[in-house]
């Protein structure tokens, strides 16, 4: 153990006491990808100059003190369940001095409970991690410690998570307290990790994967299928991708009570991320007006500011009346065209993920007016799931998450769907490691692209845009003029729409 000492400083608020035996752990190490905003490094100490020695002492910015003893207490409480005494009372102190509740501190206090109690607070947590810069480049230091003190709480309820059995209690506040963090970095509850803000413009990059592996840790150690078999636990549960995936790989073990709650959260989860995509899809699926389909000649279609103007030399001053020649109506027949969307899923472990998303979005495409949607999930064996496809639901509960991988098996039930091939498009969604069968698969892509097939490679279709390509297939799909596009949901809608309408 190596001892910290904290300068002293007449300025500090006699309030604020550190105790002399503030000790940091001499291992503590500091993980690599660890950052901390450039603005919350502490003020070097002055150097004494050889001048006249100056009627007052200069020491270092007393926020900077408090600042660096919350940012102590983060590291030691992320990297060491055991409690350290003197932080926490430094910490402790510098939390009363500027104001704000000891409840920041409790490890035990969601975020929910201390916004309950001091309403106030719940404006600073938005936005907190993504804060507007000063004017002039000015620093509020007194801002950087309540900032410092908020965010050391968001991030310990949200990455000190422990080791043991978890609640379905403690999963539903650690969903809360993420969903917090996400608001802090200025994303929707549930944008970074996914789920019911899939499609959303997202920010968080690697941050998401982490957070979901943190949900996925949580969910693995919870006895999910006692929580299922009481339904009063079960109602606690709020679906998240982690969650969905468990269900999906354990439905087969479930039954009675349990299986039913699970297949309600499985349901209430597809609704939610359904919603979200089907208003993009209707957004970005509206085509041309097609004009050369008279209007049809019905009151709502009546365009009345066109048909007073074209009758305007009808007006009649002396019985200030407008006499009607001829009604005049809008256009609002799209152009359409009957496509094929024939959507092959890699179904093995590595792609739960795409697997629900892409069922939501395969269903939701088969509810256009002519468009033909075909559905084909694949491991080591290909299952056709084109009779289900309009109800994602039933879909996922037919698929069977895990094993390997057989593309060639998949195309060869693929190409037979192809019946006019420059009014069809083929998406594969895969991390395309093959192995041995990475060539026949290449093959048999390069010839449906050939025939005048729109292919559309994806490496995964993840809320975050998390993706990972085998470089072999990456290369050579660029090659062919069809490159892998990114991982993000909504680039797929709109690679789509472009085709469909």
């Amino acid at each position: 153990m190596t001892e910290a000492t904290v300068p002293s400083d007449p300025t500090v608020s006699p309030d604020l006491t550190v105790p002399s035996d503030l000790t940091v752990p001499s291992d503590l190490t500091v993980p690599s990808d660890l950052t901390v905003p450039s603005d919350h490094t502490a003020s070097p100490a002055p150097v004494p100059s050889a001048g006249p020695v100056p009627s007052a002492p200069v020491g270092p910015d007393p926020d900077d003190n408090r600042r660096q003893v919350l940012y102590w207490r983060l590291l030691a409480r992320l990297f060491d369940p055991e409690e350290q005494a003197a932080l926490e009372a430094a910490s402790l102190a510098v939390v009363e001095d500027i104001g704000l509740p000891s409840a920041l501190l409790d490890p035990g206090a969601s975020v929910d409970s201390v916004v309950q109690r001091h309403p106030e607070l719940a404006e600073e947590f938005d936005s907190l991690m993504a804060p507007e810069p000063e004017p002039d480049g000015a620093r509020d230091r007194a801002a950087e410690v309540r900032r410092a003190a908020l965010a050391s709480k968001l991030l310990l309820n949200v990455f000190a998570t422990g080791s043991g059995t978890v609640s379905a209690g403690q999963l539903a506040r650690w969903q809360s307290d993420a969903g917090w963090l996400e608001r802090a970095l200025g994303s929707r509850p549930g944008g970074l990790r996914g789920g019911r803000a899939a499609g959303s413009a997202l920010t968080g990059g690697g941050l998401g994967a982490e957070l979901g592996a943190v949900e996925a840790d949580l969910v693995h150690r919870m006895h999910l299928r006692e929580v299922l078999a009481d339904p009063a636990l079960a109602a606690r549960l709020t679906p998240s991708m982690s969650l969905i995936e468990q269900l999906l790989r354990d439905k087969g073990n479930l039954s009675g009570v349990a299986l039913a709650n699970a297949k309600a959260l499985i349901r209430r989860y597809v609704d939610e991320v359904a919603e979200v995509l089907r208003t993009q899809v209707e957004k970005a699926t509206a085509g041309e007006l097609d004009r050369s389909v008279p209007p049809k000649r019905v009151f709502r279609n009546l365009d009345l500011d066109r048909t007073i103007w074209k009758n305007l030399t009808n007006w009649s001053p002396e019985e200030e009346r407008l006499y009607v020649d001829r009604l005049y109506y809008r256009h609002t027949v799209r152009r359409t065209t009957p496509q094929r969307l024939i959507v092959v899923v890699d179904q093995s472990g590595s792609m739960v993920d795409s697997m629900v998303n892409c069922t939501i979005l395969a269903s939701i495409f088969a509810g256009l007016p002519k468009v033909d949607v075909h559905l084909i999930a694949y491991d080591t064996r290909a299952i056709d799931l084109t009779p289900w496809v309009r109800d994602p639901f039933d879909v996922l509960l037919r698929t069977n998450l895990g094993g390997g991988n057989d593309g060639p098996v998949a195309m060869a039930m693929a190409r037979p769907k192809i019946a006019e091939p420059k009014n069809t498009v083929m998406v594969w969604i895969s991390d395309f490691y093959e192995f041995d069968r990475s060539q026949p698969l290449f093959e048999g892509i390069e010839e449906v692209h050939r025939s005048g097939v729109r292919f559309i490679p994806v490496g995964s279709v993840t809320s975050s845009g998390r993706q990972e390509v085998n470089p072999w297939f990456r290369e050579r799909f660029k090659a062919l003029g069809t490159p892998v596009i990114s991982g993000h949901i909504d680039k797929l809608v709109h690679e789509l729409k472009t085709f469909l309408t």
